[in-house]
């Protein structure tokens, strides 16, 4: 991200849809988001820190302005309908977004739930592998000091992400996760992502394929030591650009929702100190180069074949983080229950 600059005609009281307007609109225009590429809510809505409803509307209103379109993919496509211009499938993150400084601080002023947020998901996902914890909502609103309807909001949002549940008492539970759990997530995985890259084959636009095929020949040449955490950004862009990014949007909505806590236990799983496995670049770029040549049948079987390799890589490892004793410390609102 760039760094913020000034710009006096964005104020603080302005909604948070009209700031990520006039953002949008900037880097459109200043072409620092270029035509042809997709703009997606989740990413723009990460980076401005917002929910996806302001986004949705100002990408409505971009649109109207004829400054991005729709096509047949999901999201919305910079520049003007009509012109055929072949989608960019990339991530926004990589265009250097420029906001300016009134912009973002405006922005900082969003409500309570996503200002706790990270810091609550954080503290749970670093937890949930060692056994249940129970969260008690009194003790997570005195801790925040916000009110129970915050800590709701943020419960719910966690329960999206498969990282908490309520139990047949209505208590809050976090965990466990553990390799049996991922290996659910990885059965529906291999069910659903294999079907969404053959469904979206038509639509993956060549410069895209392109694009990502670049970035992962860069990575598979690097010494694995120096692309750690670059493989967990290029396996985001793989999965945007070939699973999530097509027409058929209930499939799409199901591999997204099933991904939520598969990258849960990623991050978990970094967090602790276990690597990335190299192996991981190599098997992408197999599939990206099939779905280049039009092979869609094998590409489809490729990914299967890479989830299976994935889901054995991390259950190895979740077995090795059943051996580390659980954290000496965890936040106060989280109570270990004995099982």
């Amino acid at each position: 991200m760039s760094t913020p600059t000034d710009d006096p005609a964005i104020s603080t009281s302005r909604k948070r849809y009209e700031i990520a307007e006039t953002v949008l609109r900037q880097n459109i225009t200043d072409g620092t988001l270029p035509p042809g590429l997709v703009l997606l809510e989740g990413p723009i809505a990460d980076i401005l820190q917002i929910s996806r409803v302001p986004v949705s509307r100002a990408l409505q209103r971009l649109e109207s302005e004829n400054l991005v379109h729709r096509f047949a993919g999901r999201g919305f496509l910079v520049g003007p309908a009509g012109k055929n211009i072949e989608p960019i499938r990339a991530d926004i993150r990589t265009f250097g977004l420029a906001i300016p400084a009134h912009a973002d601080e405006a922005l900082q002023s969003r409500s309570s739930w996503e200002r706790i947020y990270n810091i609550v998901e954080a503290d749970v996902a670093g937890c949930v592998v060692f056994g249940q914890y129970r969260i008690v909502e009194t003790e997570l609103a005195s801790h925040f000091n916000v009110s129970r309807t915050v800590v709701r909001d943020v419960l719910a949002r966690l329960m999206e992400r498969g990282l908490v549940r309520k139990n047949q008492s209505s208590h809050w539970i976090a965990g466990p996760l553990t390799a049996q759990t991922v290996k659910d997530h990885f059965v529906l995985r291999r069910i659903v992502e294999p079907q969404a890259i053959a469904a979206n084959a038509s639509g993956i636009g060549r410069p895209a394929l392109m694009a990502l095929l670049a970035r992962l020949g860069e990575l598979e040449r690097l010494d694995p030591v120096h692309h750690a955490g670059s493989i967990e950004e290029v396996q985001g862009l793989f999965l945007e650009t070939c699973v999530l990014s097509g027409a058929n949007e209930r499939l799409s909505d199901m591999a997204r929702n099933n991904l939520l806590p598969v990258h849960a236990a990623e991050r978990l799983l970094r967090r602790l100190g276990l690597p990335s496995d190299p192996a991981v670049v190599t098997e992408l770029r197999l599939i990206v180069e099939l779905l280049l040549r039009g092979a869609v049948t094998a590409a489809a079987a490729m990914m299967e074949t890479h989830l299976e390799s994935a889901a054995n890589r991390m259950i190895a490892q979740m077995k090795i983080v059943a051996i580390i004793p659980g954290p000496s410390q965890t936040a106060a609102y989280l109570t270990r229950v004995q099982e």
